[in-house]
């Protein structure tokens, strides 16, 4: 299946908290799939719905790409630890743009799987970083509102110059 059509910040459906998911099975497989395509057309560790303009609740991870890629549905952090780590962050809705991102370094995550199965995952380093970072994105939690302010300026200026570059490209 061909990839779906990213959104882009500032959009305000990447504000936006998405919903439980309230689809049938064949449904939320289908979101899966689209997910998941859309990520390896990408090129992206990891990726929503809402990136996609689905307000549900579904992250696709794939960390490498020769591994599986996993699925978390419904998901949430039950449990982080006061151990914190940075990671260089950025957004596929906000190319060319990444920062350093300090989060707790270790957390657990309950989920849903794809047939629905209730599952808890713990998760450290670059896992946990991804994980948290596209679960707050289900939140309505853009990756830069976890910068400090003049960090967040410096890259909405820079992809504002990103965008115009581009813009001129297209023109």
């Amino acid at each position: 299946m061909p990839a779906c059509p990213l959104i882009f910040h500032p959009d305000p459906r990447l504000s936006r908290p998405a919903a439980a998911m309230a689809l049938s099975p064949e449904a939320v497989h289908a979101l899966a799939r689209d997910v998941l395509d859309t990520l390896g057309e990408v090129g992206a560790m990891g990726l929503t719905a809402p990136h996609i303009g689905r307000a549900e609740r579904i992250v696709v991870i794939r960390l490498q790409p020769d591994e599986d890629a996993a699925t978390y549905v419904d998901p949430i952090v039950v449990w982080a630890s006061e151990e914190r780590a940075a990671h260089p962050e950025g957004s596929v809705s906000m190319p060319g743009v990444i920062e350093p991102v300090e989060r707790p370094a270790r957390i657990r995550v309950r989920y849903r799987d794809l047939d629905g199965v209730e599952r808890e995952e713990a998760a450290e380093g670059l896992r946990a970083a991804c994980l948290q970072h596209e679960i707050d994105q289900l939140d309505g939690v853009f990756w830069i509102e976890r910068l400090t302010r003049l960090r967040r300026d410096r890259a909405l200026r820079r992809f504002a110059k990103i965008r115009g570059q581009a813009a001129r490209k297209a023109g």
